[in-house]
């Protein structure tokens, strides 16, 4: 089976513009992202609107392609991104591996997770959450609660608390339940993710602003994996602090 790894990487963010290139003890983010994934997977594309990503991928000897500045997610991002990979290659690939290019500490064996669920012929979409326990955390629309089946079936995502205990005093929800937060780290089929970028967004969708729930709301399966490691996302300039001292 063959695996691409594809990160999407846009210049402009309403609450860090430019992160991609920010510097991180001496190597931009970007590259950061890039060099960790590439621990774990051969194929590498960096999926970029920008030619200041795309030149600094090049510079430090990543692939990189230009995609369309009009994608509404990551995940329409790879598409294109993939098939540009496509027409340059002749190559194709059995399942994408779809990356945030703002976790630099992202670790190869989240990825090697995600990609163990895979194994299975019924997988179309996976991905991974971690264990949570912490109301702080729970708490937070930020982080995006997940509940699961039995197998590891997703049947929601939400940026509420879910799910919500009845009898038990919000200060010890953490004590009674295992929460599960997400990880925003997408794997998919290659005629999957074909398939999902062509559907319309859908109610719960707009109203979580999740477009994970677009897929299960049309019938596709997400499985999940539970991760060892959480993640740590760079979404402001405060949490690329944060980063600049786990990384010391």
């Amino acid at each position: 089976m063959k695996l691409i790894g594809i990160i999407p990487a846009r210049y402009q963010s309403s609450r860090f513009p430019g992160k991609p290139l920010v510097s991180i003890h001496g190597k931009t983010m970007i590259r950061r992202v890039y060099e960790r994934v590439s621990l774990a997977l051969d194929d590498v594309i960096v999926a970029t609107d920008d030619n200041r990503i795309l030149e600094e991928v090049e510079r430090f000897g990543g692939q990189a392609v230009m995609t369309s500045g009009s994608h509404r997610s990551g995940t329409e991002r790879c598409a294109e991104a993939l098939d540009i990979y496509r027409k340059q290659t002749g190559q194709t690939a059995d399942v994408v591996v779809n990356i945030q290019g703002d976790e630099p500490l992202i670790k190869p064996e989240q990825l090697h997770e995600v990609m163990a669920l895979f194994q299975k012929p019924e997988t179309e979409i996976a991905t991974l959450v971690h264990k949570h326990h912490d109301l702080t955390e729970i708490v937070n629309p930020n982080n995006v609660k997940v509940v699961m089946d039995k197998n590891g079936r997703v049947l929601y995502f939400s940026r509420s608390t879910i799910p919500y205990q009845r009898d038990v005093p919000q200060k010890n929800w953490g004590n009674h339940y295992t929460y599960y937060i997400h990880i925003g780290m997408y794997a998919y089929r290659t005629g999957t993710l074909s398939e999902i970028t062509r559907l319309a967004p859908s109610p719960l969708e707009k109203a979580e602003l999740l477009e994970q729930n677009r897929w299960l709301e049309n019938g596709y399966p997400i499985m999940a994996a539970v991760s060892a490691y959480r993640n740590y996302p760079v979404d402001t300039p405060e949490d690329l602090e944060k980063i600049l001292h786990l990384f010391e």
